[in-house]
């Protein structure tokens, strides 16, 4: 995998944020998506390389673009897996509150995890944890272990979920355990990456949620020293089906780091559209916007924010208003 895609791919996710941004607090949560998902599009048919959609906006027959199975790039450079999510949280950028993202996430050929789009339980925690955590121990023994390896006592943990009903039972187990809770609406790509960054004061990431996701997120944390492991939980017959498809017969199997993203490298990128813990969202500033985004690479250990200032006047797609 080539270093020069690292920050080729920063344009990606940067050209998404700025398009969806121009709907936050509009209430259009599909306008923004595809808002985002073209923007993406466009930029890809400019990047030197070889690339394969494996988490995408859908099957061929359910997406216009950045579907499963769709080639991206040039033609010419290094041959890759991508997964992608033109705009994590488009709830989010309807509502206009916190921590929607525009992410990809790039592995070698053939390694990263083509997860069927269903839940999937998830527990993922930042480098000083790795090692300590386990998807099937009681949540207490978790938070116990995790207070430990961060020299914590367990009431000074912050455990962030998706508020959801699924989740009461593990709520109450955490708080009958001590810990402290952030409930979040939507975006756990956001949350999981938070975990391996102290200034957001977000110690452990739990909960069931989409596998997609799961896959994105697993391969931020792999290039940050993270960890996550998850379980696939079908909700059905034909989920069960899409499963042994896919190859997994174990409907219990847990999926560690290696199962989402093999290799020795990878590459992840994120672009704030609306304020978060760890990257400010898109601002308009008259002929102008400001982005803030994160790269990382596994391979090198590389993490870089990066602040972007682009000019609208280039861009009237982007100058326009939605009617």
């Amino acid at each position: 995998m080539e270093r020069s895609l690292t920050m080729e791919i920063v344009r990606v996710t940067e050209a998404a944020a700025l398009a969806s941004a121009r709907w936050m607090g509009r209430g259009k949560k599909e306008e923004a998506d595809d808002a985002a998902t073209t923007a993406m599009r466009d930029v890809f048919d400019t990047i030197p390389m070889r690339g394969t959609v494996v988490i995408g906006e859908g099957e061929m027959d359910e997406a216009p673009m950045l579907y499963i199975g769709e080639k991206l790039g040039t033609g010419t450079g290094p041959l890759v897996d991508i997964a992608v999510d033109p705009l994590e949280g488009t709830n989010i950028v309807a509502k206009g509150t916190t921590n929607a993202l525009t992410v990809i996430a790039i592995g070698d050929h053939g390694k990263v995890l083509h997860a069927p789009d269903m839940y999937m339980k998830k527990i993922a925690v930042g480098p000083e944890a790795v090692g300590k955590i386990n998807i099937n121990a009681p949540t207490v023994d978790n938070l116990k272990a995790v207070a430990k390896a961060k020299n914590k006592e367990v009431e000074d943990l912050v455990v962030i979920l998706l508020d959801r009903p699924r989740h009461q039972q593990i709520i109450e187990e955490i708080r009958e355990a001590g810990a402290r809770i952030r409930l979040i609406q939507d975006g756990d790509v956001a949350a999981a990456i938070n975990t391996a960054f102290d200034e957001t004061g977000i110690d452990l990431f739990m909960g069931t949620g989409g596998a997609p996701e799961g896959v994105i997120a697993a391969i931020a944390l792999k290039c940050l020293g993270g960890e996550m492991q998850g379980q696939l939980v079908p909700q059905n017959d034909e989920e069960i089906a899409r499963c042994h498809k896919m190859g997994i017969t174990d409907i219990d199997k847990v999926f560690y780091m290696d199962d989402f993203c093999g290799g020795d490298d990878a590459i992840f990128a994120a672009t704030g559209v609306t304020d978060g813990e760890l990257l400010k969202g898109v601002q308009f500033k008259g002929t102008k916007a400001k982005t803030q985004t994160v790269v990382m690479r596994a391979k090198s250990g590389t993490v870089r924010f990066i602040d972007g200032e682009h000019s609208l006047r280039k861009k009237p797609n982007l100058v326009m208003k939605p009617e």
